[in-house]
């Protein structure tokens, strides 16, 4: 199916993506400070510059977009017919850089959490977010 947008129409949208303060973000930092835990947000000490930096529990959270981050068998994540190789290109890039980033925080001994969009929809938010806290309880 060909894009109902002109290629200019597309590139104003899509230029209006922001990386921060998505409402994902907003939602994972306005519960967890009404929990009590305070934290950094975007810092970018941090490779990957991580959405969340909670240095008391040594955890780092990463809050992904299903369609940037290409969350496997997920419906979000579903490829554009349209240029479909630059796509895949791009989210192959972006899951190889968060693959080099996690691997660098865990050997320097964060523990990092990815938290999935879908995972953060109503049905699921009070859980997804009670595992994470437990997640980042446990952690030595």
């Amino acid at each position: 199916m060909a894009d109902i947008y002109s290629s200019k129409k597309r590139s104003d949208i899509m230029s209006r993506i922001s990386g921060k303060d998505t409402r994902p973000e907003v939602l994972v930092r306005k519960y967890l400070f009404s929990k009590g835990y305070r934290f950094r947000k975007n810092d970018k000490r941090f490779p990957g510059r991580p959405d969340i930096v909670l240095p008391k529990y040594k955890t780092i959270i990463f809050i992904n977009g299903c369609f940037w981050h290409g969350h496997k068998d997920c419906k979000k994540s579903k490829l554009p017919e349209t240029r479909k190789e630059f796509w895949e290109n791009k989210i192959n890039k972006n899951i190889q850089r968060d693959k080099s980033n996690i691997e660098e925080l865990e050997n320097q001994g964060w523990n990092v959490i990815v938290i999935w969009e879908c995972k953060l929809k109503s049905k699921v938010f009070e859980e997804t977010l009670i595992c994470i806290m437990k997640k980042m309880n446990n952690h030595p």
